[in-house]
């Protein structure tokens, strides 16, 4: 009995053929189709012009790049973009080192305390947005939140009927506070799951070499977590980014909108609120753009890492 012909050097049999291809095609296509078509759709939206007789029926005009050309020319559109792009970084810096934070006491603790953390965190995570934010419009309400009533009793009388939500600043540090407190579950858990497999042997290892425990933290244990960590920020940049419910309804809670827009309730006022879906449209183009962008470096580094 022949055995089969040997592979020649430096080239590796290939196994199935186009099997694989054909296996994943389904889901390609579903993804193309899924994705591409709300894409095309926003792009051909925003060369064209949606006014007061769009909303009778009227079909809109084909205005070409005129939107795009208002929105570079328009002040207004690039503070929104600062401040979503600065919101966006802060947010999602303070998110992974809070959670990686976590991550590292999970799996330090023991079995039962750990257990109580975890459950913790998956609790604060499944909660529903406008449950959670309903919560935390009540700490902050300026007649009777629960965060002015602490700081009077803490002795700052100036805390009485005070409104976070009126002034920029205190506006986002409460929306980043938010959303902070809703992303950080997500970030938790999974460098947690990260950590779990890295090699005991390792750790031991360099803790015989007299490694301290920073040391062991960052040499030895975030580089082997570091595709996780790459992952996880990537993630909260783009969730960050287009954030909406959160700021939306503290908005509507109390705060000037013009001043405390991010792209996402910019893109609704502008469509909803104003029915220009052109400009809109035109708005959302830019800000996958943006996304694109703030991205691609991880991405370039998560391919090179795959390589």
């Amino acid at each position: 009995m022949t055995s089969p012909p040997a592979a020649a050097p430096g080239h590796p049999r290939r196994r199935g053929g186009g099997l694989p291809l054909l296996l994943v095609l389904p889901t390609l296509v579903l993804l193309v189709v899924a994705l591409g078509y709300p894409v095309g759709w926003q792009l051909a939206t925003s060369l064209r012009e949606f006014g007061l007789l769009q909303q009778f029926g009227a079909p809109a005009e084909w205005v070409g790049l005129d939107n795009y050309v208002a929105l570079v020319s328009d002040p207004a559109l690039w503070s929104v973009v600062l401040r979503s792009v600065a919101f966006c970084l802060a947010t999602s810096v303070v998110t992974v080192t809070i959670g990686g934070a976590l991550a590292v006491l999970m799996n330090a603790l023991d079995r039962w305390a750990r257990l109580v953390l975890q459950v913790s965190l998956l609790l604060a995570w499944a909660m529903p947005v406008v449950a959670a934010m309903t919560v935390w419009i009540w700490i902050v309400d300026w007649r009777r939140g629960l965060l002015n009533w602490f700081l009077v009793r803490l002795g700052d009388a100036d805390a009485a009927g005070h409104n976070w939500l009126a002034e920029p600043a205190s506006f986002f540090a409460v929306a980043g506070a938010v959303v902070v407190w809703m992303s950080v579950p997500f970030v938790a858990l999974s460098i947690y799951a990260g950590l779990t497999q890295v090699s005991t042997e390792v750790v031991e290892a360099a803790t015989i070499d007299g490694a301290s425990g920073w040391q062991r933290l960052r040499y030895i244990v975030a580089p082997l977590v570091r595709p996780v960590l790459s992952i996880v920020f990537l993630l909260q940049l783009i969730w960050n980014l287009r954030v909406f419910t959160q700021v939306k309804l503290l908005q509507d809670a109390g705060s000037v909108a013009s001043e405390t827009d991010l792209l996402g309730t910019f893109v609704y006022r502008l469509g909803t609120g104003q029915g220009d879906f052109g400009t809109a449209s035109a708005v959302s183009v830019l800000m996958l753009l943006l996304t694109l962008a703030l991205s691609w470096p991880y991405v370039r580094s998560l391919l090179k890492e795959d390589s």
